[in-house]
């Protein structure tokens, strides 16, 4: 049993995604095999981006802190989930759940936002062409950079004061296979109103500013891009929105079906579900999309491969 205070309890114990034996050892494999493709996946676009000078444009700049911000938050949950299907009792430590849940929140809002920032950098590109050099200069790109893990740390740091106001009673099993906000409060026997009060105000400033930014950016784009004359222009300047919008769509989509309703309009056990996407088919689709539907990506990766191959 959990001892009255948080600051006694000393581990949670993780449900995990499904309590059917008989499901755990497919899904291993399954969540596995989307693991090793998101590590192989992001950290082959992070050397591809470095290795391929035509690529250090601002475009590629933000794509390969992505890359890195999705190989990171799928690194602080996956393993453990993993463990969670091969072990029969899933345990986590206080201070390791807390530790968890702290990364958890900084790559996924630093993520919100590095997402805004590519709409951001789209919208100058399409619709201010001839003042993307200075515009998009080395030293913007940085400010707005510090900008994106700043939100990140707000965001983890927000969270975190929330988590240490409450307290947990008698039970310490997490309905989840992570130490997530909405399950945490769930245990807490403080008055939850305004700890989940205080979840959806940080969480719409992690998920509505950077929605509201890009609906502004995408706005402006498909303005001008309705002014192109040119059916080949307006193609090409759709091809290059094209991977992003996916990647938004995906993200926010999955995450606001996450926590911006109710408890009791979304259960819990269907959020897990939701949840999923954004924390394991997200980081692996992310760089798949880029990688498919971008030719500059492309053309890198064929002569990256055909230099390793000539020498």
């Amino acid at each position: 049993m959990a001892a009255e205070n948080s600051s006694y309890v000393t581990e949670f114990i993780l449900a995990g995604l499904t309590d059917q034996p008989g499901l755990r050892i497919p899904l291993f494999f399954l969540f596995l095999g989307f693991y090793v493709v998101t590590v192989v996946g992001n950290l082959g676009l992070i050397m591809l981006i470095g290795l391929n000078s035509h690529l250090h444009i601002p475009m590629y700049f933000f794509l390969l802190n992505l890359s890195f911000i999705d190989f990171s938050y799928s690194t602080t949950l996956t393993p453990k989930m993993l463990v969670g299907f091969v072990s029969k009792k899933n345990t986590i430590s206080y201070a390791g759940c807390m530790t968890q849940f702290f990364f958890f929140c900084f790559f996924v809002f630093s993520e919100s936002y590095i997402l805004s920032a590519m709409a951001y950098d789209r919208y100058v590109a399409i619709c201010k062409p001839l003042l993307y050099a200075v515009t998009m200069s080395p030293q913007v790109c940085l400010l707005l950079l510090w900008g994106v893990y700043g939100m990140g740390v707000f965001g983890a740091v927000a969270h975190m004061g929330n988590l240490m106001f409450m307290t947990f009673c008698s039970d310490n099993l997490i309905n989840h296979y992570m130490c997530d906000i909405i399950p945490l409060l769930e245990l807490s026997c403080n008055n939850s109103y305004v700890h989940l009060l205080v979840v959806f105000i940080v969480v719409t400033i992690g998920i509505g500013v950077p929605i509201v930014t890009i609906f502004i950016s995408y706005g402006f784009i498909l303005s001008s891009i309705f002014h192109i004359s040119s059916t080949e222009g307006r193609s090409k300047a759709f091809s290059t929105c094209s991977s992003h919008i996916i990647v938004v769509s995906l993200f926010f989509g999955s995450g606001a079906f996450m926590y911006l309703k109710p408890p009791s309009i979304l259960p819990l056990d269907q959020g897990k579900v939701s949840s999923i996407f954004y924390t394991a088919v997200v980081p692996m689709f992310n760089p798949l999309i880029y990688s498919l539907r971008n030719k500059d990506v492309k053309i890198a990766l064929k002569k990256t491969l055909s230099r390793k191959i000539f020498s």
